[in-house]
């Protein structure tokens, strides 16, 4: 990347040199180092505090769709300790405002997380979770997309895209007139519409396969049963036969999931102990 960024610096001086020269035309020149610079900042890396304000951003609206269910404040606690104890176990449990666990107002069985370590559960599946093991599933899952930086991904591969966009339009956007930074701008601006975009439309199925995987090692590590998600799962591939939004929507079937999962869950030995945590989860009255 930092070659890339250096490269991108030497062709946008070696332009102005040229059309200083006259070798090229210096509107030649400028659309070059300009197309440059969209490159290099496009490959410039989002700091802790600007992947808060992304997620936020998201969070907003996915806001403006859901609200926020505050009809049983011990649940939404219940929740966020079960998050807490995931994070504090993983390999990232510091992040720029940390984690926090929301629950909205919808029978629709979806969870959403943001790259400012928003995690947002429907009503719906945290009402079809059978154990605190299962529930603990869902929410690993998330922390797993926000630790891989899914949605980071997503967004740095958009503006590398817009870049390129800029670079072949350059020469075009001269001669019409347009500036080429008033394209990069534009550009900037819609990255809240991507990320917008890419959590209503879900993940990549490689992604969501990924998050899956992780997640089975979060479990582990904090002393919950891996198979906690597998079961969530398979309740899941029941609750949502016939249906079209929500996980069906946004995640791929439960039963590749499921399948996907499998392959890893035998790498975690961790003794059972759902049962002692059964009691509390039956006390929560979902």
């Amino acid at each position: 990347m930092a070659v890339l960024t250096f490269s991108c610096q030497t062709i946008a001086a070696g332009a102005q040199l040229a059309g200083s020269a006259g070798l090229i035309d210096q509107n030649a020149a400028n659309a070059i180092t300009n197309s440059s610079q969209a490159i290099s900042k496009a490959m410039e890396d989002i700091t802790p505090e600007q992947e808060y304000y992304i997620g936020r951003a998201v969070a907003a609206n996915i806001l403006a769709t859901y609200k926020i269910w505050d009809g049983n404040p011990a649940i939404t606690a219940y929740a966020n300790k079960i998050c807490n104890a995931i994070v504090i176990n993983s390999p990232r449990p510091d992040i720029y405002n940390g984690y926090h666990v929301m629950l909205l107002d919808s029978d629709e069985i979806n969870a959403f997380a943001t790259s400012g370590g928003h995690i947002y559960i429907t009503r719906g599946l945290i009402a079809s979770a059978k154990s605190e093991d299962a529930l603990a599933g869902v929410i690993a899952h998330e922390i797993a997309h926000i630790q891989l930086k899914h949605g980071l991904k997503a967004i740095k591969t958009s503006r590398i895209t817009q870049a390129l966009a800029v670079t072949g339009t350059s020469a075009v956007g001269v001669a019409a007139g347009y500036d080429v930074n008033e394209l990069t701008d534009v550009f900037n601006e819609s990255v809240g519409q991507i990320v917008t975009t890419m959590v209503n439309n879900g993940y990549s199925q490689t992604q969501e396969f990924e998050a899956d995987t992780t997640a089975l090692g979060l479990l582990a590590a904090t002393g919950y049963n891996p198979s906690g998600l597998i079961d969530m799962l398979n309740g899941l591939k029941t609750a949502e036969q016939g249906k079209s939004g929500g996980f069906v929507k946004t995640h791929p079937t439960p039963a590749a999931r499921i399948t996907n999962a499998q392959k890893s869950l035998s790498k975690y030995k961790v003794s059972d102990t759902g049962s002692s945590r059964q009691a509390r989860f039956t006390g929560m009255q979902f």
